[in-house]
């Protein structure tokens, strides 16, 4: 705990239906809405930023309002410019201040994505399409001074208890739709006893995509600027004052702030909390052990609890610091280097 220099908390914007892509209009105004991704906003946000820019785009008319600069809102407003569009950018808050920042940072792409049940009609080809979108958008990330994305080997580490860490009795069924993908989704190996420094008989390798996103917020606000993007600071309170913007095709990206902003009470907060340590350059590879996750970040290393599996947090809005559980995540990880050779 010596180590920790910040624990940050967040609220994932999860609807049960999955995410939020539709168009309506107010007055005169369109407004097509890009929020509600759990916690798959960063992971979604290029293919989901392509299907409602195609829907603001079907008039016609070029000169675009983006409301939220988080995940959703940034990648939006960059894709706008690239596409020709004359983008004004208007945010409560900047990228460091949104919930967006205080993200994993790991392609995590159906992590709360939709309830089994409850998914809209087409969701996993919607998804689907998001998704590869999305994947093949990344690539042009890869190896940018800075690292703001690249690849790094995750651990999945069993220590032999039979206990299930990431399982809740009389949970909900959470839609997934991973298998879609495996075509272009580097797959895992189990590695044999003794190929590793961890001394448990069960330890599987992945291959993860992971965004430094202290990095890679500076990228896109750098490319927003470069390509001619204008933002103005501005608190929106109700949507009528959409329609007084000048701008009269909006894209709605305000993320899990949709619910008081918008009334949607189908926004369900999914709370998140994660324990920074400082950064250690030369620690390239994460694991999950008994129910926690080390990530190696550039700007720090996340230490994030995930006991409970999809429902831990589900339907709790409390911000507030926990450093309790942080302390207990970061022992079980300091638990497992005991047994490191």
């Amino acid at each position: 705990m010596r180590r920790v220099f910040d624990i940050t908390v967040c609220s994932r914007p999860f609807r049960a239906a999955g995410p939020r892509l539709n168009t309506e209009m107010l007055g005169d105004t369109l407004v097509v809405h890009n929020y509600g991704h759990g916690g798959s906003g960063w992971s979604l946000s290029w293919g989901s930023a392509q299907i409602v820019l195609e829907k603001a785009l079907a008039r016609g008319d070029k000169n675009l309002a983006v409301i939220g600069c988080g995940a959703l809102g940034l990648t939006t407003a960059v894709l706008a410019l690239k596409m020709g569009c004359s983008v004004t950018l208007y945010a409560k808050e900047l990228l460091p201040l949104t919930r967006s920042a205080r993200a994993t940072g790991s392609w995590t792409p159906d992590s709360r994505i939709a309830l089994r049940d409850s998914a809209a009609p087409g969701l996993g080809d919607l998804w689907e399409q998001m998704a590869r979108i999305s994947w093949k958008s990344y690539r042009s990330y890869l190896g940018l001074p800075g690292k703001p994305v690249e690849f790094g080997d995750r651990y999945y580490i069993t220590d032999g208890s039979g206990q299930n860490y990431y399982s809740t009795p009389n949970a909900l069924a959470f839609a997934q739709y991973s298998s879609r993908i495996t075509d272009i989704v580097p797959s895992g190996v189990d590695m044999p006893p003794g190929s590793t420094p961890f001394q448990f008989p069960n330890v599987r390798r992945t291959e993860n995509m992971l965004f430094n996103v202290a990095s890679y917020g500076h990228t896109l606000m750098a490319e927003f600027y470069a390509m001619g993007g204008k933002l103005e600071v501005r608190e929106f309170h109700e949507p009528a004052e959409f329609t007084r913007l000048k701008q009269k095709v909006v894209i709605n990206c305000t993320g899990y702030g949709a619910r008081s902003l918008w009334k949607d009470e189908s926004l369900i907060p999914v709370r998140g909390q994660i324990a920074w340590l400082a950064p250690q350059p030369e620690v390239t590879y994460g694991v999950n052990y008994r129910g926690v996750q080390m990530i190696p970040r550039s700007d720090g290393i996340v230490i994030q609890m995930l006991e409970g599996g999809d429902m831990r947090g589900y339907n709790e809005a409390n911000e507030v610091v926990d450093r309790a559980e942080a302390a207990e995540g970061i022992a079980r990880i300091a638990e497992l280097y005991t047994r490191f050779q």
